[in-house]
């Protein structure tokens, strides 16, 4: 296949993430059409690259890339295919490949993707937790104030966790959750795709012991499922609260309070906090 069959612009190319065999037959075909592939890793894509039967020219884009660098691909895309990757898995996720993205359309320059391998939706369909809704946070910070203060902000979101972690500060983040998400089911998985697959859930304090017994390798996605719904107190319960509001406040604000801190119907708890008005009278 040659350059030319491929219209100008970028093309965003998912990678496996560890089998190889999980590249895409339209992925393959725009690597062996593109006139440039821009990739976090030189040496890694060109072992890709070498193990498909593909020689094409590689430019360097990661975190470090300069405005010089990004302008030249830019200019490329103007009249040649640029395809970008990264060292595995689909672009954009947790790197820095979005300026490029958002400067090639603002300048009006065809974006196409490619889609395919994503640890972060490979390790969602493992963990068996809940993927109605979730949230991606990257990388959890390395020092352990930042990332107690990342998970107590994440904590109340109702939805599952997920973040990509490395095998030498995974016992810090699992022992980190188990400080600020008690409760909680949380899963690692590792390897993913590759021979020693592994997925492993339980809670965070039980899985820092197992990875501080066997420390783990390679890259991780760390997910923790989300908060359970919280137990609505018994109605001896919000009748004490109620009367207890009632001695400072009027009946409408005291239910609206109740109401606010547990949930509860407002219109539902005026009625009873009348009631027990009432009661206090007689």
């Amino acid at each position: 296949m040659n350059t030319h069959t491929l219209d100008a612009g970028l093309y965003i190319v998912a990678t496996p993430i560890g089998n190889l065999g999980d590249i895409s037959r339209r992925a393959i075909e725009v690597l062996a059409g593109c006139a440039v592939v821009a990739c976090e890793d030189t040496r890694v894509t060109g072992g890709l690259l070498h193990h498909l039967g593909l020689k094409r020219p590689l430019r360097r884009y990661d975190d470090h890339a300069s405005d010089a660098a990004r302008e030249a691909l830019l200019g490329e895309m103007t009249h040649s295919a640029v395809a970008l990757v990264s060292d595995a898995g689909t672009p954009l996720i947790s790197d820095p490949g979005y300026r490029l993205v958002r400067e090639a359309r603002a300048r009006g320059i065809a974006v196409t993707t490619i889609p395919g391998a994503s640890a972060l939706v490979a390790a969602l369909t493992l963990a068996g937790l809940p993927t109605d809704r979730f949230l991606f946070a990257g990388f959890l910070p390395n020092k352990d104030k930042a990332r107690v203060d990342v998970l107590t902000e994440l904590a109340p979101i109702p939805a599952t966790l997920v973040f990509y972690e490395t095998g030498p500060r995974l016992v810090a983040s699992l022992e980190a959750m188990a400080q600020v998400l008690p409760g909680r089911e949380i899963a690692v998985a590792r390897e993913l795709t590759k021979l020693h697959e592994e997925c492993r859930t339980g809670s965070a304090a039980e899985l820092a012991a197992h990875y501080t017994a066997h420390p783990p390798r390679g890259e991780i996605v760390l997910l923790a499922g989300p908060p359970g719904a919280p137990e609505k107190p018994d109605e001896a319960d919000v009748d004490a609260q109620l009367l207890a509001a009632l001695v400072d406040l009027p009946v409408s604000k005291a239910a609206a309070h109740v109401a606010k801190a547990h949930g509860l119907d407002r219109k539902a708890l005026y009625a009873r906090a009348l009631e027990l008005k009432e009661g206090l009278k007689g």
